[in-house]
């Protein structure tokens, strides 16, 4: 029984390592990879693609707990991963129109992948497991953003533009990688409790798949209307409204380091040769960043209310560090260029360890405030988690697809002084959700 429900985590786990090795090294070259096409009828955005996926996602979050009820988390995620893979596949054959509409689509499957993920993921866990299984899936999906970029790093080193047969080669070995790790989920077991389930299913009067799908989908229906009400009675809350501030400051900088920082590093002229390879480094080191952020303040410092606060607070120093780096180290058109390299000059010589050092940066900090959002939304909202967390991600996801449209007019000095802005109104709104808890323990232990 637990060596079936381990076999399922780590399955699990490398299933999502596949999909999104592909997946998330595609997000981070995709618009450096549209402005070197040599095609004029295609006129698609990545930022704009990204955009669309994040905004479909964050609307798709309210429906999909209802789609994983009625046809199974296995079956979900396969249905999403082809969805991811078919994604992967218009960049072999870029065309507008598949472009945009694999963007919406991958939007809606993300939505249902993630739902179905931690439904899943709860089904082959108990109260001692949860904490082992949760790390080792989350250690498992954070490699994803090594293997691809760095073969971003050796393919692209020295290219100056990339070729067709580059793009093309590129993007044939990460549909292959999503397409494995989509068929991994083939290979999930069932749990004796998912068994006996079935076979009380099956022994109730012979019903017929139909009926039984009608009453899943009937039952589904309710405890969706039910979580919906839940989520409306959330956001009027204090804490939430609060709180939603350093979530939509997530959402902003979670598209300037996916997708705009390392665009911005291959556009950057200074860098020469090397700019393009530079772009699979910074994502890479970006992963480093997030996986020693994730496990020290994530499993060292959790359920503490004082660190809380001190690791959100080193999060936003942190990324404001990198933000003037950033400032100080690449030109300010890097992230609206077209056909050419940066026109302008940064105050520094461009350097590569600046830039590298950002990017570790930007994911230690962003997982100070992502770490720290879950700890106090679990602690705050121990009995209604799911709504609150449904919260979270709908307001991240929107606020990261708004990043996403603005990025490819703005300039970098305006993108960073939106973040610099609403991460330090985000922080200090955390500290005062903190007092209000502490606060309220005290007067209860009074």
């Amino acid at each position: 029984m637990a060596d079936r429900r381990t076999f399922n985590v780590v399955i699990l786990g490398v299933g999502f390592l596949l999909i999104f090795t592909a997946f998330t090294t595609c997000g981070n070259i995709e618009q450096t990879v549209v402005k070197s096409l040599d095609n004029d009828t295609f006129t698609g955005s990545g930022y704009h693609s990204l955009g669309i996926i994040y905004g479909v996602f964050s609307f798709s979050n309210l429906l999909a707990p209802t789609v994983v009820a009625v046809i199974g988390p296995q079956i979900t995620m396969f249905l999403s991963g082809i969805l991811y893979s078919g994604y992967i596949a218009v960049f072999i054959i870029p065309a507008t129109w598949s472009f945009y509409f694999t963007s919406l689509l991958i939007g809606i499957g993300a939505a249902m992948l993630w739902t179905a993920q931690g439904h899943f993921l709860v089904e082959n866990s108990e109260a001692s497991t949860i904490n082992r299984n949760t790390g080792l899936f989350w250690a498992l999906l954070q490699c994803s953003m090594l293997f691809g970029n760095l073969y971003i790093y050796f393919d692209w080193n020295g290219s100056t533009e990339i070729s067709d047969r580059s793009r093309k080669n590129i993007f044939t070995s990460l549909l292959v990688t999503s397409v494995l790790g989509t068929l991994s989920f083939l290979v999930l077991r069932k749990t004796h409790q998912q068994e006996e389930l079935l076979s009380e299913e099956e022994g109730q009067s012979l019903l017929s798949a139909h009926t039984m799908y009608k009453q899943r989908a009937n039952t589904a229906v309710k405890d969706a209307k039910s979580e919906f009400k839940t989520i409306l009675q959330l956001l009027k809350s204090k804490t939430i409204l609060l709180l939603s501030t350093c979530m939509a400051y997530s959402g902003l900088e979670l598209s300037f380091y996916s997708g705009v920082y390392g665009t911005c590093i291959g556009a950057t002229t200074q860098f020469g040769a090397a700019a393009k390879g530079l772009i699979g480094i910074s994502g890479i080191v970006v992963g480093v960043g997030e996986i020693v952020g994730g496990g020290f303040f994530g499993l060292l410092c959790k359920n503490n209310r004082f660190r809380r606060t001190s690791v959100v607070f080193l999060g936003m120093v942190v990324h404001f560090i990198a933000f003037y780096l950033i400032f100080l180290n690449i030109p300010d058109d890097a992230p609206v260029v077209l056909k050419t390299s940066t026109q302008n000059n940064p105050y520094l010589t461009p350097s590569v360890s600046i830039a590298m050092l950002c990017s570790f940066l930007l994911g230690l900090g962003d997982s100070c405030f992502n770490t720290q959002l879950y700890s106090i939304l679990g602690h705050v909202y121990a009995e209604q988690s799911a709504p609150a967390f449904a919260i979270f991600k709908f307001i991240q996801s929107i606020f990261a697809a708004v990043a996403f449209f603005y990025s490819g007019y703005l300039l970098l000095t305006w993108q960073l002084l939106l973040m610099v802005i609403l991460g330090f109104t985000g922080t200090l709104c955390f500290f005062m959700v903190e007092r209000i808890q502490n606060f309220s323990v005290d007067l209860q232990e009074y």
